[in-house]
């Protein structure tokens, strides 16, 4: 093969060859300093002379290419005819017939997807690489193919024809590199699934289901590297029909922020048993935050759902704004109060509150779903709002759709969690099994017959079985007389059933709560609270927000 006929045109090629045309044609530069001093100024007559070294003009091209540990093929014209391939180039793929067109003769660069790219380099005059392919030998090879022009009498101008221009193919083996690449990314997805498995085990694995409110939640994680985040959330049914909603963010990422979010998950849920107001409950989780690590801090919103006040009461740590959407598709952003975040101290918190009627929606959620660097975090918040506005369905339903607005993918740079609660709106038949009966209790003698008596009748237009109509009237006997002998006016009985369970409350103006003790053979008194507690499946009592105190039971309805 005569390689002396073609010339690749690389970068930079052009300027070497003007920089030793120039050389050859000047070389009594040297005594006017126009050479570099480093060429001239140690040659002397005592100097021996320089070895017989060839210069690489001089070295034969086709040797040099059939040396090369890379694989070279040359192909020309618009068909890619072989041309010509180097000794290593026969050695991976065995020998092929030159003046073949490359799609017969070269099949191995078919996989790599080279043919396509050939094309563009021969239009395009301009070198293009594909980088670490696979090869049918299994080995990976990263492909440069350069654009070549025959130079001849009429091609002496280095500017030629489609018919007359070549593609210089060069391989080189980058397989150890490429496995060592696999390796780590597969290192990394290990990790990753790893501590993606120890985010999600920290979150709850399945929410807990109120009798009054359907919820869903969602978490995507954030980015793709091993680095976990901070974010969870949690549903807590404190029993008496209410329930508390949690959401929070621990600052930055990795196991600490994740460990940090344990503990105050758990904390979150040890205090909720207490029954304390939004505010008190974060009033806790400041304090502890700051124990747990004075570096780390987190936002947190903490909300109850009293089905009978048909509002949600909250507290907010530094955390983003409870969106509600009532059934006309309107939303309301709930700003106020909110308190610095957690672990900062030296701040009281205190509780608002926002409508939940029946058919109303409320998101909760962690800022990854709202804030972009390249906009502000309220443009974020009314986005969301509108999307919210638009989105109707279940909870899942909603918790799907809001991700997909804010444009949520797996490479997303922040985690994200949203928790959704809608209070449905029950009609017809499904209605019927959602009552509820209050009785404002004046005091005197004549109360506890009182409200035996409606108790009884409200049971029975309820339909409820025998046994179950007694112990009601027993449990509302009972809570009725302990609060007519320690409590103070006003007072008051509700009755309230829903599809699973009779609830049964009484509020007084005291706010002293009683507790079950073992009562001696000889009190006259102690034993009320300890039969509720034997006969219900569940009682508790809590301070209620305007002073006073609720004291309440519920029994589990047997499912039909």
């Amino acid at each position: 093969m005569n390689f002396t006929r073609w010339s690749a045109r690389l970068p930079g090629t052009q300027r070497r060859a003007a920089a030793r045309t120039d050389t050859a044609l000047s070389p009594d530069r040297r005594a006017d300093g126009s050479v570099p001093a480093a060429r001239a100024e140690q040659l002397t007559d005592e100097d021996p002379p320089a070895p017989d070294v060839p210069g690489v003009d001089e070295l034969p091209v086709r040797d040099v290419l059939d040396r090369v540990p890379a694989l070279v093929a040359l192909l020309h014209g618009p068909e890619h005819r072989l041309a010509y391939v180097n000794d290593a180039y026969v050695s991976a793929f065995g020998r092929r017939d030159l003046g073949a067109r490359a799609r017969e003769a070269l099949p191995e660069l078919d996989e790599p997807g080279l043919f396509p790219l050939l094309d563009q380099v021969q239009r395009s005059g301009r070198p293009r690489t594909l980088k670490s392919r696979k090869a049918p030998d299994g080995r990976s090879y990263t492909f440069t193919c350069t654009p070549v022009i025959e130079t001849g009498d009429e091609g002496r101008d280095g500017r030629g024809g489609r018919d007359d221009r070549g593609v210089l193919v060069f391989a080189t083996d980058v397989t150890d590199h490429a496995e060592a690449a696999g390796r780590l990314r597969a290192s990394e997805r290990s990790q990753r699934e790893t501590a993606v498995t120890l985010q999600r085990s920290l979150l709850p694995q399945k929410l807990e289901e109120p009798d009054d409110l359907r919820v869903a939640a969602t978490y995507h994680p954030g980015g793709t590297e091993a680095a976990v985040g901070g974010d969870w959330y949690d549903v807590i049914t404190l029993g008496g029909g209410r329930t508390a909603l949690v959401i929070g963010d621990v600052m930055g990422r990795g196991v600490r922020a994740a460990a940090v979010m344990g503990q105050l998950r758990t904390a979150v849920r040890a205090y909720a048993r207490l029954d304390l107001p939004p505010h008190e409950v974060l009033q806790l989780l400041d304090g502890l935050a700051a124990e747990i690590d004075a570096n780390q801090i987190a936002t947190c919103v903490y909300a109850i759902h009293d089905p009978n006040e048909g509002r949600l009461v909250y507290a907010s740590a530094g955390h983003l704004p409870i969106l509600v959407r009532d059934e006309n598709g309107s939303v309301q952003r709930a700003d106020e109060p909110t308190g610095p975040p957690l672990g900062t101290g030296g701040w009281l918190h205190t509780s608002g509150s926002i409508a939940l009627p029946p058919g109303s929606t409320a998101v909760l959620y962690t800022d990854g779903l709202v804030e972009r660097r390249d906009e502000d975090l309220d443009e974020g918040i009314a986005a969301l709002e509108r999307a919210l506005s638009g989105a109707g369905g279940t909870p899942q339903v909603v918790c799907d759709r809001l991700i997909r607005s804010a444009g949520v993918t797996p490479d997303h740079d922040d985690d994200v969690a949203v928790l959704v609660l809608q209070h449905p709106a029950r009609r017809g038949a499904e209605a019927e099994l959602f009552r509820n009966a209050a009785l404002e209790l004046l005091g005197g003698v004549e109360a506890a017959p009182r409200a035996r008596a409606f108790a009884s009748g409200v049971l029975t237009s309820w339909r409820f079985p025998t046994d179950l109509h007694d112990l009601g009237v027993l449990a509302t006997s009972e809570l009725v007389a302990n609060s007519l002998q320690h409590g103070i006016p006003p007072m008051r009985l509700r009755l309230r059933r829903t599809d699973r369970r009779l609830i049964i409350e009484v509020t007084d103006g005291d706010d002293h709560l009683p507790r079950r003790r073992r009562a001696e053979p000889g009190d006259e008194s102690g034993r009320g609270i300890a039969i509720v507690a034997t006969i219900a499946t569940n009682w508790g009592s809590r301070r209620t927000p305007g002073g006073g105190k609720a004291v309440w039971c519920e029994f589990v309805l047997q499912k039909p």
